[in-house]
């Protein structure tokens, strides 16, 4: 069976200016399917615009907690109007980001959360999932999406880097857990035991592209082909076949996203 690369970049620096080289290179490694990924509100039409002349890619609409807020900050409108394309398949890249506080207390990062609450509000309006990012602020993302009823909607909690009890508390909610390249690094074995004991129907694979390259690329630009090394690591991990895996993965992919022949 093929892989989808769940949570990529495509229209970032790095992979845009090469995008017919990065999708052969996606299909030489069996990776069929790719999930673009939305961060700001002035990329979202290019993030379309790729999914729309590329039948193995959709989109999703959202900003990204790391955005700082601007006079084109996002409205519910917008992210209604722009999610019931059926090429956009989620809202996000959402939710919210203490890492660099940089001085700034957790009450100064009050536009975050009322700009995931937003996004949440959307998702549930148009029936659809989040992807969420979550640094640093497990506890308060775990608390609004609790608050907020994402539980309706369900979602991925992407790129996942966060303990055993993280993962338990958003699988109680009903959200997927994806593994990035990180789940191959050496120093990431906390996150391999969390691999371990994931079940198996709630589990999604992606790269983060270009960032976050996995082992045997670590330091290279990363891109969608390299979901192999994470599905790959992955197996080896839990003891299975890889097939098994991809088998898994993309049952789980179309779960959550449900995406519609374009």
């Amino acid at each position: 069976m093929p892989l989808t690369d769940s949570h990529c970049h495509l229209n970032f620096p790095g992979l845009r200016e090469r995008e017919r080289e990065i999708l052969d290179a996606m299909r030489e490694h069996g990776v069929l399917r790719a999930l673009n990924i939305s961060t700001q509100v002035a990329e979202f039409d290019d993030v379309l615009a790729c999914a729309q002349r590329n039948p193995q890619v959709w989109a999703t609409v959202g900003v990204h907690p790391d955005t700082p807020p601007g006079p084109d900050e996002v409205d519910m409108a917008t992210l209604v109007a722009r999610a019931r394309n059926p090429v956009v398949l989620a809202l996000g890249e959402t939710g919210l980001d203490y890492f660099r506080l940089e001085g700034r207390t957790r009450e100064d990062m009050q536009w975050q959360r009322d700009r995931f609450a937003l996004h949440i509000q959307a998702a549930r309006e148009v029936g659809k999932p989040l992807v969420v990012h979550t640094r640093a602020a497990a506890d308060d993302t775990l608390a609004m999406l609790r608050e907020q009823g994402a539980e309706q909607v369900g979602g991925v909690l992407h790129c996942f880097t966060e303990s055993w009890e993280v993962a338990r508390a958003a699988l109680d909610l009903g959200f997927y857990i994806s593994l990035s390249g990180i789940l191959t690094f050496k120093n990431a074995r906390e996150l391999q035991d969390v691999a371990r004991r994931l079940p198996e129907d709630r589990i999604l694979v992606e790269t983060d592209s270009p960032y976050l390259a996995p082992v045997p690329h670590r330091g290279q630009t990363n891109q969608p082909g390299y979901t192999r090394f994470v599905a790959r690591f992955l197996a080896e991990l839990r003891g299975c076949d890889e097939s098994r895996v991809e088998e898994f993965t993309e049952a789980n992919f179309d779960r959550l996203f449900k995406p519609v022949a374009h």
